[in-house]
């Protein structure tokens, strides 16, 4: 009796596990396109000078939407203010002239050789 009143406190504590912690998974950064990543940062003039004038210029609050279109697809680029007021694209979506998705770099390569 005596051994399974010391055996009993050692066989418990064999069954119970340590509580671990779930991971919290972090939210993943939104990967940039390299050719998207060309543009980044560019100022509406510096777009401008690269893909000529927009097909499309929509001011919406403090933000800038510049678009561009070619023969195969269609490139919206989105500007916000800087913290020195500068307006810069922060993001770049294309798609083709159908509407479908369409390859950033595909896209931007066709803007700048159209044909």
């Amino acid at each position: 009796m005596r051994r399974s009143i010391v055996a009993l406190p050692l066989l418990l504590a064999a069954c119970v596990r340590p509580q671990v912690q779930p991971e919290v998974a972090q939210p993943a950064t939104p990967i940039t396109p390299p050719a998207a990543r060309q543009l980044i940062g560019l100022t509406p003039q510096e777009l401008v000078g690269h893909f000529g004038a927009p097909a499309l210029q929509i001011h919406e609050g403090s933000s800038l939407k510049l678009q561009f279109r070619g023969r195969t697809c269609v490139l919206d680029a989105y500007l916000y203010p800087q913290t020195n007021g500068t307006m810069r694209v922060t993001y770049v979506d294309t798609r083709a002239s159908s509407g479908v998705d369409m390859d950033q770099a595909a896209c931007i390569s066709a803007l700048d050789n159209p044909s």
